[in-house]
């Protein structure tokens, strides 16, 4: 049974940091996509990075590109999601996502989803 469980949210002052895992159970993540998305109350879910081990890419949407770094422990089969510089809008539920294909792209059509963790930012 495939299980993604986020952790490591919580309430920073602006400008701060904060550090997600995500512990993947089930299947082994190696040269499956990882991703992580958000989404704050009214607004859609967006997606913030993706990585692929297999070939150590990684992918950044514009507002997080500098701030955030997607990573993965593949002895902990364990991706994590560094945050810094924190600003009020990165406020929302914080997603892991697993799938094994590209199809669709780097940020849509994943199989697998956590119940997510709460980012709250404050300025």
């Amino acid at each position: 049974q495939v299980q993604l469980v986020e952790s490591g949210g919580g309430s920073v002052q602006a400008g701060g940091s904060l550090r997600l895992s995500c512990a993947a159970s089930g299947f082994t993540f190696s040269c499956y996509y990882m991703a992580w998305f958000r989404q704050a109350p009214g607004n859609e879910r967006e997606g913030v990075a993706a990585s692929y081990s297999c070939s150590a890419w990684t992918y950044y949407s514009d507002s997080v590109k500098g701030r955030f770094t997607i990573s993965e422990d593949n002895a902990k089969n364990t991706v994590y999601l560094q945050m810094n510089s924190l600003k009020s809008e990165d406020t929302a539920m914080y997603y892991c996502a697993a799938k094994a294909s590209w199809g669709g792209g780097w940020d849509a059509k994943y199989n697998y989803w956590g119940q997510g963790t709460q980012v709250t930012v404050s300025s």
